[in-house]
């Protein structure tokens, strides 16, 4: 689990891609502090696992499906990364709940400035739109962000000055891919919703009692 708040861009230093899965090689400095081969590092937006480490960066497996749902096999030596460790209970939860677990991949169709911030109008997967609300949280190249508005297959989402400073996002230009995760509670409850005969059982009482209300 993650909180969508980046602790550092690192490098693509390597990319083997053969039979449908990735091996990367990440430059890092600050999350290989405390790190181990087996724990989890969201890279990009991808949870994935660290399978060796070196002083100045860390080996990573992506599998098939990892492939297929994200944009990580389709980058180049030298691309920046986002990256950030998983979550310990003693973390502050700055951002909001990130599994690592993309949805999709979306498309900058627009780059905008508002009093200092970013707006970013991103062509998104109805998959993502459908369960997502405005004024919401949306993880994008693995940072939290708000959703401003919705439209049909689009999202609208804002950068402060920190996050276009501190991330990659920073670089996003008209035709980008960017991996995107919807907020997990929203795709649960839409989930339950479209369940064949969920709605009928579903009161404020029952979404109070499972802690949504």
């Amino acid at each position: 689990m993650f909180t969508g708040i980046v602790e550092e861009v690192g490098r693509l230093c390597g990319l083997t891609v053969r039979e449908g899965s990735a091996v990367l090689e990440i430059e890092a400095r600050t999350v290989l502090e405390g790190s181990r081969v087996g724990d989890s590092i969201a890279t990009s937006g991808a949870c994935l696992t660290v399978t060796r480490l070196a002083a100045d960066g860390f080996w990573a497996d992506a599998m098939p499906e990892t492939v297929r749902r994200t944009t990580l096999a389709r980058k180049r030596r030298g691309d920046a990364l986002n990256l950030e460790r998983a979550l310990t209970l003693q973390s502050r939860l700055g951002g909001h709940l990130v599994q690592g677990h993309v949805d999709g991949v979306g498309t900058v169709v627009k780059v905008a400035r508002e009093q200092g911030a970013a707006i970013v109008t991103l062509a998104a997967p109805r998959g993502v739109v459908e369960v997502s609300v405005a004024q919401g949280s949306v993880a994008v190249d693995g940072v939290s962000l708000t959703i401003v508005d919705l439209a049909a297959d689009t999202m609208r989402v804002s950068l402060i000055p920190h996050t276009v400073a501190a991330t990659t996002l920073r670089d996003l230009r008209i035709g980008d891919e960017v991996n995107l995760e919807a907020d997990l509670i929203g795709k649960y409850v839409h989930a339950y919703l479209v369940r064949p005969g969920s709605a009928q059982g579903l009161t404020f009482e029952k979404l109070s009692e499972a802690g949504f209300l």
